[in-house]
């Protein structure tokens, strides 16, 4: 029997939604972007740029309208529900809802998108088509976590693709195509394998086809055909993610990308994939992802102190904090890979805390490089006595990256580390290896952040480069921005459960669900011993498994 048949009628029906908040937040901005080329505008943007503010306003404003008046954080299962038969000979339906996996995601991503035309304030190159791309966007990445539909969400995930392209091949810096050209063949490239995934689960059992979540979690997929399809998708999903070494597209179109661009590739982008793999491998594949759980903590690990390493060494400003993005985006691995209801809990807080912190992070860049026109650490150098304000706000940031305790950053680590740590599932040795080289990352960390704030304020000062710059300290819009950003940071970190409730029954129902597939595998029964080329675990090499193998 297959493993999945035991979670048979385990998902909870979905809650019909009263108003069609979800519909309205993905239209509202994609339709909102369609009226910016009819805008009348003298061409430095200083209309459209208003208008572009406004409409993202009002679709943060409908997130937050949907959380208030439409889910309830204590449910598990799927709310706000909308479903309209859509093309049914395709068994292609509009299917939107939230739960705990997709609502604190999609408040990030409309409070994001917000924040970042509002960076966008200074662009006068092509306004119209930047503030139509950047609108466009934020109803296609609110799809991405808001659709219920498998196919519905390969569509989504592809509307995404090019405007990040464009956006790059056209704002961005010297090698503004190359990086570009990368994004777009790793992302498109990777995302094949979520339509090859979406037909065979869709049109399994035969029949017309379906493709919705609530449908494809009932299904009684066989182990084998899980594995595939788990395969699959975590190439796809690592890629988005980014899991190393899927992850070198990120460095580059991070190098090339202007302020704005960066806080929606940080902020929400790589939020993608760890949303996916929780969706879809952890939560529709349960028997597949009890396999692969090991696989997962040991990437994530590889993430952690390979990023670190290499953002220790990088001289270039953006690139230094695109690996520490990479490095921080491991942490959510260990978590995702975990079978504890903190750890996992953990992974959606880092999810979010990253979020809020890398947008931050790469906003503070673009501002310094508009001042300094350089990314080069060994150029700067003794701005500090300049650019009073903006020492200030680089280090509160910094601080939070670190995982300072009082900040978002520092919660969501400790809570991925104590629910690895604690999770009996895994041997103590593997625990142990894993906590201690995932330490290392964490004390790389503030070693690289607080030696590039020494480079950029209190380096050796560079006469020639400060007489030729006009060092302007910290706008107030630019206060604005971080000071947004850092509310929920420290609120978080002060008050983890204002964030930790909002997704907690839906975690706990993920992790149960999983833990029954591990229950199964560890059984020394058929189902092991079928299996034996593709487990993790044999009854006859206990002591390779990372698994407490349970004796009959």
């Amino acid at each position: 029997m297959s493993i999945l048949a035991t979670f048979s009628g385990t998902v909870p029906e979905p809650i019909e939604a009263d108003f069609p908040w979800l519909s309205l937040s993905i239209l509202f901005p994609i339709f909102g972007s369609l009226v910016v080329p009819f805008i009348p505008d003298k061409g430095d943007g200083k209309t459209v740029r208003w208008y572009a503010l406004g409409i993202a306003l009002v679709t943060f404003l409908i997130t937050v309208g949907a959380y208030l008046k439409g889910y309830d954080p204590s449910q598990e299962g799927l709310q706000l529900a909308e479903r309209v038969s859509w093309l049914p000979d395709l068994g292609l339906t509009w299917a939107v809802g939230a739960d705990g996996l997709s609502m604190p995601l999609i408040l990030l991503t409309s409070f994001i998108t917000a924040l970042a035309v509002l960076a966008a304030w200074p662009v006068s190159f092509k306004p119209k088509l930047f503030f139509f791309l950047i609108l466009a966007m934020d109803g296609g990445q609110i799809a991405v976590f808001a659709v219920q539909d498998m196919l519905l969400f390969f569509l989504a995930w592809e509307l995404e693709l090019l405007p990040v392209y464009l956006l790059l091949a056209i704002w961005g810096g010297k090698k503004r195509q190359y990086a570009a050209t990368k994004f777009i063949i790793y992302t498109a490239g990777s995302s094949l394998f979520i339509l090859l995934a979406a037909l065979a689960m869709g049109f399994f059992g035969g029949g017309t086809p379906n493709f919705e979540f609530t449908h494809l979690a009932n299904q009684d997929f066989g182990t084998g055909f899980q594995l595939l399809c788990y395969g699959g998708l975590l190439i796809a999903f690592g890629v988005k993610l980014p899991v190393v070494p899927l992850h070198t597209w990120l460095p580059d179109a991070h190098g090339e990308a202007t302020a704005p661009v960066h806080m929606l590739l940080a902020g929400i982008l790589l939020k993608m994939g760890g949303y996916a793999l929780l969706r879809f491998n952890a939560q529709l594949l349960p028997a597949a992802h009890a396999q692969f759980a090991p696989l997962l903590i040991v990437l994530g690990v590889v993430n952690i102190i390979y990023a670190a390493l290499t953002s220790f060494a990088q001289r270039n400003l953006k690139r230094k904090i695109a690996y520490s993005s990479i490095s921080h985006m491991g942490f959510v691995l260990i978590g995702i890979g975990s079978f504890s209801s903190l750890g996992t809990s953990g992974a959606m807080l880092q999810m979010v805390s990253h979020g809020l912190i890398g947008a931050s992070l790469f906003f503070l860049v673009g501002a310094t490089y508009d001042r300094t026109r350089t990314l080069q650490l060994n150029e700067m150098g003794g701005v500090g006595q300049k650019m009073r304000i903006m020492f200030a706000l680089w280090t509160t940031c910094s601080l939070a990256s670190l995982a300072l305790p009082g900040m978002s950053g520092f919660v969501s680590e400790l809570m991925v580390f104590t629910g690895f740590v604690t999770d009996e599932v895994y041997t103590l040795p593997f625990r142990i290896v894993i906590a201690g080289l995932a330490a290392i990352g964490v004390i790389l960390t503030p070693i690289y952040l607080l030696s590039m704030l020494r480079e950029i304020f209190f380096g050796k000062e560079n006469v020639e480069f400060l007489s030729n710059r006009e060092l302007v300290d910290a706008e107030p819009r630019e206060i604005y921005v971080i000071g947004s950003l850092l509310v929920p940071i420290i609120g978080i970190g002060l008050y983890p459960r204002i964030m930790t409730e909002t997704y907690i029954a839906s975690i706990d129902g993920l992790v149960e669900r999983d833990k029954i597939a591990i229950e199964q595998m560890l059984k020394p029964s058929e189902t092991i011993s079928s299996n034996k080329n593709l487990s993790l675990i044999t009854s006859s090499t206990p002591s390779l498994t990372p698994y407490k193998v349970r004796k009959s």
